[in-house]
C-alpha cells in the first residue's frame, strides 16, 4: 500500500511522469531489441554505406553499412546491462558496508569511512579509466570500474541514513527486548534506510550511462563491434562534416535517456525525502497562516 502511494505521488509531478514513459520506453527497447530492431546491428553493407536516412533505413547507415536504428536500438540493451549490472553491484555492497560502518563500532566506522574519502578524491571519470587500463577494456571491466566508483556515493548515503534510524525509538525497543545487534540491522535498520539509497541509484543511473558512453568513446569501455552508443559517437568522428547523422542519433538517444532519470530521480526524491516532505509541510502551514 506505502508503494503504491509513493507510486501515486511520483505520477503526479509532470517531471516524473515525463521521466517514467521515458525511462519505459528506454527500458522495454532494450528488452525487445530483438523485435525492433529491423536489421542485425552487426550486418556489414559495404554499398549502402554512409547512406542518408531513407524509408529503408530509417537513421541512415554508417561507414561499414551497418543500420543506425538497428544499432542504436541494440545500443540500449548494452547500456541497461552495464549500468545496472554496475549500480546493482555497489547498491548491494555499498549498503552493507555504510550500514556496518554506521551501526557498528566507532573504530571501524572510522575505517571504513577514511576509506571512503579516499576513494571519493579521485574523480570519477578517472578513477573509471584507470580500473579499465589496468584490466582488459571491454563489457565486464566496464561494469566493474562503474560500480566502483560508485561504491563510495553510495557507502555515504548508506552510512547517514542508518545513522538516523539507528536512533529511532524503535530501535531501542527492539535492543530492550534482547534482539541481537544483526537482528536489529536487517529487521529495523535496513528496510527503514533504504529510501535515499534508492533515490541515489536511480540518478546515478543516469551518470553511470554517461560515463559506460565516455568510457567508450575514449577506447577503454566497451569494445566494438558490440552496439555502444558512445562507442558509436567515438567512430563518427572521421565523418562528422559529411555525415553528422552517424553521431548526432546516438547521442540524441544519450541525452534523451539521461534526461528521463534525472526527472524520474528528482520525482522520487520529492516524494522519498522526509526533508523535502517536512519542509513543504512547513511551507504550507505558513501560507494557510497567512491566508487566515
Amino acid at each position: 500500500v506505502v508503494g503504491m502511494t509513493s507510486a501515486k505521488q511520483v505520477l503526479k509531478n509532470r517531471g516524473a511522469l515525463l521521466g517514467s514513459i521515458g525511462v519505459t520506453i528506454f527500458v522495454a527497447t532494450a528488452i525487445f531489441a530483438p523485435w525492433i530492431a529491423p536489421y542485425d546491428p552487426n550486418e556489414l553493407n559495404l554499398l549502402a554505406r554512409l547512406d542518408a536516412p531513407s524509408v529503408t533505413n530509417w537513421l541512415g547507415t554508417d561507414q561499414f553499412g551497418r543500420d543506425i536504428f538497428s544499432r542504436i536500438v541494440w545500443g540500449s540493451r548494452t547500456s541497461l546491462i552495464v549500468a545496472t549490472s554496475a549500480l546493482g553491484l555497489s547498491a548491494v555492497a555499498g549498503t552493507l558496508i555504510g550500514a556496518v560502518a554506521g551501526f557498528y563500532s566507532h573504530r571501524l566506522e572510522e575505517l571504513i569511512m577514511r576509506f571512503v574519502d579516499i576513494l571519493l578524491s579521485f574523480p570519477d571519470i578517472l578513477l573509471a579509466i584507470a580500473i579499465t587500463t589496468i584490466m582488459r577494456p571491454g563489457l565486464w571491466s566496464t561494469i566493474l570500474a562503474i560500480g566502483v566508483y560508485n561504491l563510495p556515493q553510495v557507502i555515504r548515503v548508506a552510512h547517514g541514513s542508518v545513522l538516523a534510524v539507528r536512533e529511532r525509538q524503535y530501535i531501542e525497543g527492539a535492543r530492550a527486548i534482547g534482539l541481537k545487534r544483526h537482528q536489529i540491522l536487517f529487521k529495523y535498520v535496513l528496510p527503514n534506510s533504504l529510501s535515499p539509497i534508492v533515490v541515489l541509484v536511480t540518478v546515478r543511473l543516469a551518470a553511470s550511462i554517461m560515463t559506460a558512453a565516455g568510457l567508450s568513446f575514449l577506447g577503454v569501455g566497451v569494445q566494438p563491434p558490440t552496439p555502444e552508443w558512445g562507442a558509436m559517437i567515438s567512430e563518427a568522428r572521421t565523418y562528422i562534416v559529411t555525415a553528422p547523422n552517424l553521431s548526432i542519433f546516438p547521442g540524441v538517444a544519450i541525452l534523451l535517456t539521461v534526461i528521463s532519470l534525472n526527472l524520474l530521480g528528482d520525482g522520487l526524491n520529492d516524494v522519498l525525502n522526509p526533508r523535502l516532505k517536512a519542509a513543504r509541510h512547513s511551507v504550507g502551514v505558513k501560507v494557510g497562516e497567512q491566508e487566515t
